[in-house]
């Protein structure tokens, strides 16, 4: 037989092997920055001039793990049991679940793939898309609405765990300090919870007010709470060093990009579950138990006549999966090209619901214990967020048996689930802004020092939340800044920026590209119309049921505060409409010619789609161009699978 050499190898073999090793160069390229340099620097983009490379989830597992501690955080296990009881029970369960396959689900997944696709951050990848919602000149679009409410959200969502810290480290004392009224911010009033049953015959025979400890522990030695927001107070400098520390913490969590950031989430997102399983075999076998569980999922279907209910169910969906904010679309702008992004999106939301309801059964079989303990209704004892977390599972902790490693135990559980969501929502933001000048900061150390200046003023605007008055600020960021009606505002946007503008078939040819497939048709009828219908639904529902803030029910905010409120939502809202405006009043025509200019999508371009997936270089000329010749009408398929 003759011998075959190398030189005799067929020209489609040898441009078959040729093409091969280009992908094995650009995975080691993208995979491998130098070291010493910021993440996706590389010393040949510099002296050549080139924009410096984005980096890539090192595995499949860095992705999973960070968007799981992203959306899987103290909303879970704070809110989600609470709206639970309190709108019916199981009922509850049909709007949240019409909500999470009307809006919850489509969206995240748009918001990853969207990230995928263009391999940009939360404000740069409108601007690839679609033209209405994208101003050159001042870099305003869609992303900038997100990038302001997580940007907002940052500031406060972290002094929760700043609370959380200080909770922590008083725990390691002989004797919990939230447990006894001896102490000297404690007043008269204060009745210790020890007396549990015999109390309700104390407060028969006496019409004095009374307090818990760890009510006044909370109130007079934690916050310090003064008497409104007109009287901020001196800063509480155990606090401000708590804030600092979890900032420090934060810091080093991101400051190297994904490559930090995907490692350190193996620990962060774990852990939290197997504290979760701890709490909840510990809950379910205390006595009380079973009555807290049957409150929480009892089914009440009178109360889905409340539109109340619905729009909990909606703004619930919102908060846990962390949509609306920039983050999520920055998280798969990391994810190589070919990575199937569906699959894992659907997995993901499976988790996060899963452990809202999981979480349920921890919390109120320990409220159903303490009820039983101090024999009131659980009504009584029932409490969402801060409540929960630093009043109502404290208050329970000191009646179990090892009370100090029940503490332990659940304020490292909160600090972990609150540390991961917050350094991925601020991974979110740092990506978004520096997509905006990559080749400014992404060169030596910019993007470490860009991040400490954002970490640096964060700190100091929270700083604001850990004086005498802080509580007030706090709840002032809560409900207005990133609220429901603002996350429902930025939904709607993006459902038609990507279903009307960009095209939802476009969409899908894209996505095709992508994972090989085309996803469930649910998926694109959802951003063409149930979920911006939903989006719609909710958000007047929400302003016809708007009630002024209160502080526990009792001290209602001055004027003035409410408009500072209402101008931190509106920061957020008014960039989206602002720039359509510019837009139709910058172009050309009758005012019907400029919409149908601006509102065309963009020709070319958007798509991150490497050369080296492509079997003829022909046919990305124009990627996924909506209007163009090749708009995926003829689907190619690439040589090799996906490796995440």
């Amino acid at each position: 037989m003759p011998n075959i050499s190398h030189h005799q190898l067929t020209p489609s073999d040898m441009a078959q092997k040729e093409k091969l090793q280009c992908l094995k160069d650009f995975h080691k390229d993208t995979l491998k920055p130098s070291p010493g340099k910021s993440p996706g620097t590389r010393p040949e983009d510099e002296a050549e001039g080139k924009p410096p490379q984005r980096e890539k989830w090192a595995s499949k597992l860095d992705f999973l793990l960070s968007v799981a501690g992203g959306f899987v955080g103290l909303g879970n296990v704070w809110r989600f049991p609470y709206l639970c009881y309190k709108n019916g029970g199981g009922a509850f369960l049909i709007p949240y679940f019409i909500f999470l396959f009307g809006g919850g689900l489509p969206v995240f997944f748009l918001e990853v793939a969207l990230g995928q696709f263009t391999s940009e951050g939360g404000i740069t990848c409108w601007e690839k898309l679609c033209p209405i919602f994208t101003e050159t000149t001042t870099n305003t679009r869609i992303g900038y609405a997100s990038i302001v409410i997580v940007s907002l959200l940052n500031i406060y969502y972290i002094v929760i765990l700043a609370w959380g810290l200080y909770y922590l480290l008083q725990c390691f004392q002989r004797e919990l300090p939230w447990a006894r009224c001896r102490h000297s911010w404690n007043t008269p009033n204060c009745v210790e919870d020890t007396i549990r049953k015999n109390k309700t015959l104390w407060l028969s025979a006496n019409a004095t007010n009374f307090t818990s400890p760890v009510t006044e522990f909370w109130e007079r030695n934690v916050l310090s709470l003064s008497s409104g927001i007109d009287e901020v107070g001196e800063l509480k400098w155990d606090l401000a060093l708590c804030l600092l520390a979890v900032w420090v913490i934060c810091f080093f969590c991101i400051w190297k990009g994904v490559k930090s950031t995907g490692k350190v989430v193996y620990f962060t997102a774990t852990f939290p579950f197997l504290m979760l399983i701890i709490l909840l075999v510990r809950g379910v076998t205390l006595p009380g138990a079973a009555e807290g569980i049957k409150f929480y999922l009892y089914p009440d279907l009178s109360r889905l006549q409340d539109p109340e209910v619905w729009i909990d169910a909606g703004t619930q969906i919102f908060f846990s999966y962390a949509i609306c904010l920039g983050a999520m679309t920055s998280l798969g702008s990391y994810n190589k090209y070919k990575y199937n992004c569906y699959r894992d999106c659907l997995l993901l939301g499976g988790l996060n619901s899963g452990t809202s309801f999981v979480s349920g059964f921890a919390i109120f079989s320990v409220l159903g214990f303490m009820a039983q303990e101090q024999g009131v209704a659980i009504a009584d004892v029932a409490e969402s967020g801060p409540g929960l977390a630093f009043i109502a599972y404290p208050k329970a902790v000191t009646m179990m048996p090892l009370p100090t490693f029940w503490a332990i135990l659940f304020f490292i559980m909160l600090l972990l689930l609150g540390l991961d969501s917050q350094f991925v929502e601020v991974e979110g933001q740092i990506t978004s802004l520096v997509d905006l000048y990559p080749s400014l900061l992404r060169k030596g150390y910019r993007r470490e020092i860009f991040i400490a200046v954002i970490c640096v003023i964060s700190y100091l605007v929270g700083l604001t939340m850990v004086t005498k008055g802080g509580m007030y600020v706090f709840q002032l960021f809560d409900y207005y800044a990133a609220s429901g009606v603002c996350l429902l505002w930025v939904a709607f946007f993006e459902c038609v920026a990507v279903a009307w503008v960009y095209g939802a078939d476009n969409f899908y040819d894209a996505i095709e590209d992508m994972i090989g497939y085309r996803p469930n048709g649910w998926m694109k009828w959802s951003w063409t119309l149930i979920t911006p219908v939903l989006c719609v639904g909710c958000f007047v529902f929400s302003l016809v049921k708007y009630k002024p803030l209160t502080y526990n029910k009792m001290y209602e905010y001055p004027d003035w505060s409410i408009g500072v409120g209402w101008s931190l939502a509106l920061a957020s809202m008014i960039c989206i409409p602002m720039v359509v405006v510019i837009k139709i009043i910058q172009s050309d025509g009758s005012l019907i010619e400029r919409i149908k200019a601006v509102a065309a999508p963009v020709k070319g371009g958007a798509s991150s789609r490497p050369k080296e997936y492509s079997l003829k270089n022909s046919e990305l000329l124009h990627p996924l161009d909506p209007n163009g010749t090749y708009a995926l009408s003829k689907h190619t398929h690439t040589i090799v699978e996906t490796t995440m």
